[in-house]
Order: C-alpha cells, then sequence, then structure tokens
C-alpha cells in the first residue's frame, strides 16, 4: 500500500503498481483519507494514488485504508508535482483531485502553491484525453489564483461548480461550513497539450573509492553545497562505535523532492576507502544524491586522502 522506491520507475506504469489496469486517480494531500476511501468505495475499479506529505497523515490514512478494507489505493509519501512529473506516465491519468490545499497567503510564498502555471503545463501532458483536475477550496484568492494560472495556459476547459457532496465530507469542508465559510470548486478539464515534459532521470547509485587513513573527527562543520536544481547539506559526522567507519548524515533538497540519507565511508575489501550511500531510508537515486556524495568526496579530499575512483 505504500509505495517505497523500489516500487518505482521515472514513469512506473500503473499496472505495476496496482496488478491491475484501470483508470489512474491521483488526491495530492489526502490529509486523514476520509474522501479517498470514500473515493475508493465508489469506484472500485479506480486505481487511486494519494499524495502527503505529512508523515502523520500517512499514517492515520493508512489505518484508515487497512481497516476498512480499501484495496485500490496506493499511498505515495512526497510532494504531489514530483509524482506527477517523475511517476506518472505521459497520457494515463483519468483525474487529480486537490482538496483544501495549503494556500501559502503570503505572496512571497506564492512559489510554494501548487496550481501554478508550470504544474497545469505539466499536468496537461500527463492527463488523458478529457481527463480533468478537480478543486475545491475555501481559500478564495488561492481559487482564483488557480484559475488565472489554469487559463494563462490555453490547455483547459474551466467551470466552475457547485462542490460535489463527497468532498463537503472531509474534515476541513466541516470545519469551514461551521463557520459558514463559503466552499470554492473548479473543473479543469485538458482541452490540448504542452510540450512534452520529460521525467528527470534516474542514474545508478553513486559512489567513489579513496585512499589514505579515515580522519579522526574531532570536530565537523556542516557542509553545503548547491548545485543547478537543489543544494545537499551534509548536517554532521560521525564515527560508529567499534568500527573504522565514518557516516554522514545528509539531506538533499530538489525542490520538489526532499530526500535524508546517510553517506558511509569504510574500508573496503581491496584496501581501499568506498564512499557511497547506505541503504538506509530507501532513497532514490537522483542528481542530488550524486550531488551529496560528491560533496563528502571531496570534504575526505581535503583532509588529505586521495581520490582513486569516482563513479558519480
Amino acid at each position: 500500500m505504500l509505495l517505497t522506491s523500489a516500487d518505482l520507475r521515472f514513469p512506473t506504469p500503473p499496472e505495476q503498481l496496482f496488478g491491475r489496469k484501470g483508470p489512474l486517480v491521483v488526491e495530492v494531500g489526502f490529509g486523514d483519507g476520509r474522501f479517498t476511501a470514500g473515493l475508493a468505495r465508489r469506484h472500485p475499479d479506480w486505481n487511486i494514488i494519494g499524495v502527503e506529505v505529512s508523515a502523520a497523515s500517512v499514517k492515520r490514512a493508512r489505518s484508515r485504508f487497512l481497516r476498512e478494507g480499501i484495496t485500490n489505493v496506493r499511498i505515495y509519501k512526497g510532494n504531489g508535482s514530483f509524482l506527477v512529473r517523475n511517476i506518472v506516465p505521459a497520457g494515463r491519468l483519468h483525474r487529480v483531485y486537490v482538496n483544501f490545499p495549503d494556500p501559502w497567503p503570503r505572496k512571497k510564498h506564492h512559489a510554494n502553491r501548487l496550481l501554478r502555471r508550470p504544474f497545469f503545463a505539466l499536468l496537461s501532458t500527463r492527463l488523458e484525453p478529457d481527463g480533468a483536475l478537480w478543486l475545491t477550496t475555501d481559500h478564495e484568492a488561492y481559487f482564483r489564483f488557480a484559475l488565472e494560472e489554469a487559463r494563462s495556459t490555453g490547455l483547459y476547459r474551466i467551470e466552475q461548480k457547485p462542490p460535489p457532496p463527497p468532498t463537503l465530507q472531509t474534515k476541513y469542508a466541516q470545519k469551514w461550513l461551521a463557520q459558514d465559510k463559503p466552499i470554492y470548486h473548479a473543473v479543469f478539464t485538458r482541452l490540448a497539450e504542452a510540450a512534452p515534459h520529460p521525467p528527470d532521470p534516474l542514474v545508478p547509485m553513486h559512489h567513489a573509492r579513496l585512499s589514505g587513513p579515515l580522519p579522526a573527527l574531532d570536530a565537523f562543520t556542516k557542509l553545503v553545497h548547491r548545485f543547478d536544481g537543489g543544494t545537499a547539506v551534509v548536517l554532521e559526522a560521525f564515527r560508529r562505535v567499534g568500527r573504522d567507519e565514518v557516516v554522514f548524515v545528509t539531506q538533499v533538497d530538489e525542490g520538489d523532492l526532499i530526500q535524508d540519507l546517510l553517506i558511509e565511508a569504510r574500508p573496503d575489501a581491496d584496501g581501499g576507502l568506498f564512499v557511497g550511500v547506505k541503504r538506509f531510508g530507501d532513497p532514490l537515486p537522483t542528481r542530488g544524491v550524486r550531488e551529496a556524495v560528491h560533496c563528502v568526496t571531496e570534504w575526505l579530499a581535503a583532509q588529505g586522502l586521495t581520490v582513486v575512483d569516482r563513479r558519480y
């Protein structure tokens, strides 16, 4: 039910994830999973991917799906834009639901909004003909913003409608209705397709070999490595107890994908030093991971080690 990097390719055929054919539907930001579960029951033939960044929400929704016997939902913990761009094959998406998204009300935060022109352009390449995005929100400013962003692409027929009854049963809908707040709804149906938006490349997991002794690590200063498309930050380094090994705690931010990983530096069977990603947290082998390995390798070289081989 919970998708991991081992389940994913760029892109991933839906049949591989669900073991069957069926309309592919994505809900971005499913919260406690109440709406998702109802959707799955009403459309047992649909293959539904729920996307959520909150670990607490993922836990609650997963418990709900298991408790209610929901079998046609898969959960992806991460960013909706990342999933649409990299996991969903072109022309395969039947529908997207976005219910009560974070409005990011401050102007300086508008770049964090999902429903901007670049996303609508990307989505047009993943939707099937006549596929659609359904938006429901209580935030009028974000609603008007999304309408204008989609309209500016010229790729959608936009219809403002009353909210469908199932969306009014969600936690946030009930909260806003109790406060007599208006709720807005629109359907964005694909009319045309933007230029192709290929997924990001997946590359072999990266590593390097060095020669020389590991540093004593009496002190370590955080490393920040910026590259085109993101930032790798090595937060701390420590020696493993009883082992000649150093582990680097690292976070890689590639915009719509943030990964936490551990990079190890340890002796290998050939008498050298191996630097690579530990099998912890199941990271996707993206460019950012490669840059993180490069950052650690360069730091070790600055401590006096010699780089013998780079595989990144």
